[in-house]
């Protein structure tokens, strides 16, 4: 049988139901720029004040956030990643082949309406900076009370849907560009509005030492008191949350989506930017710039919406922030989402898939109660998918070191995955369960239920046909994998190279749109350490504003125009 007779039936699949094939796959540059544009997004303001109305403390903050950050790193790398880059699947495509059709079916759904809802509460964040500037009232109300909101959210959906639907690369190069930007303009709006917030509770622009900035959060922003007016959490929730904040794409594996295009493993550390720059400066960050609005305002810090603080920190480039953060966090999201509903309308591509999944995301976004019960949904949505990534952690790395036979399912070409659906089942009961009677902090639910998932699909893989051997079958299995490989090695003769923009004038682009943000870092650092009175404070926080909205805009010219020139190199070669 010649190679291309072999190669018909793979041509009909879409190319994300393969292994990615290994001339598409990136280096850490491309997930540590993804990764940090996805987690300082907008929702960062508003978990930012979640702290203060919890009634964490300053040090429980600084330190108990970077343990959970860490422990969610970790995660990443030791969890996720190695099953991304070893198949090179997405989990949607590994679970139909270990669970069966009806499980994964079910499961996708799920995943299509967790990722398009979050999405959707991200495009109403970024519409409320759109709102501000335009004197469109504050929607309070669970539905749309103003035609021009609803105008407003549809134009910022279509930019997300525009970008996520052209796939990883479109995400990636969006993201990349952003995210330096945005821990750049985080880490100033604290600079400027530190002063403020310091004004109005040592009556100087900056704090004298570090135990007099502890003693400031202590006083103005976390206080350890929560809204109730009772003793607040502790170090040990502020650390559960840190790290449970991802469950849904760590522990849960949904990132093997994105991992699975890391040449190596060890990549899952670039997931550090988006935890430790994102996640851990931006939630401090978020904070300090809230009660900082706050004080300016005369409101409290849980009163304010993202387009208010973001104003009073960055002035104009706020309204942009918010605009970009909301993006590329709802893009990531809307990708996933295409995913999952391509893995349901197997017929469908992807591209079809993600405007289908985009369109009903936008309806969704016209909702404003939607953005309001986030928190909720993502800590929820975690729970419901942390059991799923329990079974296929089991399948792929404990089941070859136990004498178990991966892929049994399939091999026993048994219509479904009576152990699975068993087994997620039961580990929501569990983990849902332990919530109700409230035996434990809710942000470490997910660590009993997934070790319990584990053991019990183990115990009853086990008794279904994972102990037997199929060497037929695997077998096939390796000489299908074999065949993909010959098939996309000869795809990739046809497409064109990689080739590295190594041009004096991209060159020079790329060095203005980095000495752009490091004016903006200057100037910020200028309100902070160059405000001796309250009047001089006000004047550089002026200068910032005009100049740092300057300096925004020339690097999204300068960045973005350095990034089109590399693409127009690689298809002229």
């Amino acid at each position: 049988m010649s190679q291309t007779n072999e190669f018909q039936a793979l041509e009909k699949l879409h190319e994300e139901q393969l292994p990615v094939a290994k001339n598409k796959l990136h280096g850490w540059q491309h997930f540590a720029g993804l990764y940090a544009a996805e987690h300082v997004a907008a929702t960062e303001f508003v978990i930012g004040a979640t702290f203060v109305a919890l009634g964490a403390k300053t040090m429980d903050i600084i330190v108990g956030l970077l343990i959970g950050n860490i422990l969610a790193v970790l995660s990443w790398t030791f969890i996720t990643a190695p099953i991304a880059v070893e198949t090179r699947l997405s989990l949607y495509t590994y679970l139909n082949k270990i669970a069966g059709k009806y499980m994964s079916k079910l499961y996708d759904w799920a995943n299509v309406i967790i990722f398009t809802v979050i999405s959707a509460a991200m495009v109403t964040v970024s519409a409320t900076a759109v709102r501000f500037v335009f004197g469109i009232p504050a929607q309070l109300d669970w539905y749309p009370t103003n035609f021009w909101f609803v105008l407003v959210v549809g134009i910022v959906g279509l930019v997300v849907v525009s970008v996520a639907i052209f796939g990883f690369n479109a995400v990636s190069e969006f993201s990349g560009i952003c995210a330096p930007w945005l821990f750049t303009m985080f880490i100033s709006g604290a600079l400027v509005l530190l002063p403020a917030l310091s004004l109005g509770v040592l009556g100087k622009t900056l704090p004298g030492s570090w135990a007099e900035f502890i003693h400031m959060g202590d006083l103005s922003v976390w206080t350890g008191i929560n809204s109730k007016g009772e003793p607040g959490i502790g170090i040990l929730e502020v650390a559960g949350f840190g790290w449970a904040a991802n469950t849904i794409t760590h522990v849960g594996l949904i990132d093997m989506a994105l991992l699975r295009f890391a040449k190596k493993k060890i990549y899952g550390l670039a997931t550090s930017t988006g935890m430790m720059f994102g996640h851990y400066i931006a939630w401090i960050s978020a904070g300090i710039m809230g009660a900082g609005a706050a004080v300016i305002l005369g409101k409290t810090i849980v009163e304010l919406d993202p387009g208010d603080v973001a104003y009073y920190a960055l002035g104009w480039s706020g309204f942009v922030i918010v605009i970009v953060a909301g993006w590329t966090t709802a893009i990531t999201n809307l990708y996933r989402a295409g995913l999952a509903a391509q893995s349901v309308f197997t017929k469908l591509s992807r591209k079809s898939a993600t405007f289908i999944v985009g369109m009903a995301m936008i309806v969704i976004a016209f909702f404003p109660f939607v953005f309001s019960q986030i928190l909720p949904l993502l800590t929820y949505a975690g729970l419901l998918v942390v059991p799923v990534g329990a079974i296929v952690f089991a399948e792929h790395q404990i089941f070859p070191r136990i004498g178990y036979t991966r892929y049994w399912r399939s091999y026993k070409q048994l219509a479904n995955s009576v152990p699975a659906v068993v087994s997620w089942g039961l580990g929501l009961v569990l983990g849902f369960g332990l919530d109700i009677l409230g035996v434990m902090s809710f942000y470490y639910l997910f660590v009993p239920t997934w070790i319990f998932t584990i053991l019990l699909y183990t115990f009853l893989a086990g008794r279904y046909g994972a102990r037997g051997k199929y060497p037929e079958e695997e077998a096939k299995e390796i000489a299908r994998n074999e065949l993909i490989e010959r098939f996309q090695e000869q795809k990739a003769q046809t497409e064109p190279h990689q080739i590295k923009d190594t041009t004096v004038f991209s060159k020079i682009l790329n060095g203005i749109s980095i000495v752009a943000l490091g004016v903006t870092l200057i100037l910020s650092g200028i309100v902070l350490f160059g405000s001796s009175s309250e009047t001089t404070y006000i004047t550089n926080r002026e200068t910032f504003y005009l100049y740092g909205f300057i300096c925004t805009i020339t690097y999204f010219v300068t960045a973005y125009w350095a990034m089109q020139r590399g693409k127009s190199l690689k298809a002229s070669n």
